[in-house]
């Protein structure tokens, strides 16, 4: 069995890095059967090659705060025995397979980012001052009385972090200075009229650099340790995001 790795950094939500490159598919002259999909985290495809060979393309993605980090995985056997299987594999397939995969990355790279000016995204700030995070409560709509991170969404041309210092300044009234990307979160709904399940919430911890935060759109604003995150009601975008802001506080 042969096998090649492949990665790429697309400047593109999960979501829209997984729907671009799902709708590229694989970079080779054959069909492949599906055998795991689990959107947007990865998927695994599989198909005979050759009389007795056989093909395994596998995905991942992973979000940093550059972007989604793709990786990919090709491998293979021939089916050819002994020396000239070997022969095979290593001078004319593993120079085809890399060839193709590299201009399918281009592709995907370039494609995901397209479609990534389509996409509403929202970010979310996580301050945090001495071992306590600050935690703002939703005041009307489907999450009334909720807890969530502030932030919103982000407009035409802005970038993530830009986003964040603004909502941070208009919601709460404090300049910000983001610190470390904690994660990133896909959306169910939709987002500013946008398609069900593409945008997601991107989040990162930051540090207040002046003001004191005011509830200029929340109806409570609350200061809280890492054992006392669980017990609030949370939004359930903000939720899987626990572990990561429990570990920063920990590392005060």
């Amino acid at each position: 069995m042969f096998r090649l790795r492949f990665t790429a950094l697309v400047e593109a939500p999960l979501t829209v890095a997984f729907d671009v490159a799902r709708a590229l598919g694989r970079p080779w002259p054959f069909p492949l059967e599906e055998v795991v999909s689990v959107r947007p985290e990865h998927d695994v495809f599989t198909a005979p090659f050759g009389a007795r060979g056989r093909v395994a393309h596998s995905r991942r993605f992973t979000p940093t705060g550059a972007g989604t980090r793709v990786d990919e995985q090709v491998e293979w056997e021939s089916g050819l025995p002994g020396a000239v299987g070997a022969v095979v594999d290593r001078v004319v397939l593993r120079p085809r397979v890399a060839r193709a995969m590299r201009a399918h990355l281009d592709a995907l790279a370039a494609g995901a980012a397209l479609r990534a000016r389509e996409v509403v995204q929202v970010v979310g700030a996580a301050l945090v001052e001495g071992d306590r995070v600050l935690v703002a409560q939703r005041t009307g709509g489907p999450y009334d009385g909720c807890w969530e991170f502030p932030g919103g969404k982000v407009d035409p041309g802005e970038s993530d972090l830009a986003a964040l210092v603004r909502e941070c300044a208009e919601e709460l009234g404090v300049a910000v200075a983001p610190q470390s990307f904690l994660g990133e979160v896909p959306l169910d709904g939709v987002v500013a009229g946008g398609a069900p399940g593409a945008s997601t919430m991107r989040v990162w911890w930051a540090r207040i650099t002046d003001g004191r935060p005011v509830a200029q759109e929340h109806a409570e604003l609350r200061w809280v340790g890492a054992a006392d995150l669980d017990a609030l009601d949370w939004i359930p975008a903000d939720r899987p995001l626990l572990p990561a802001v429990r570990a920063v506080l920990a590392a005060r």
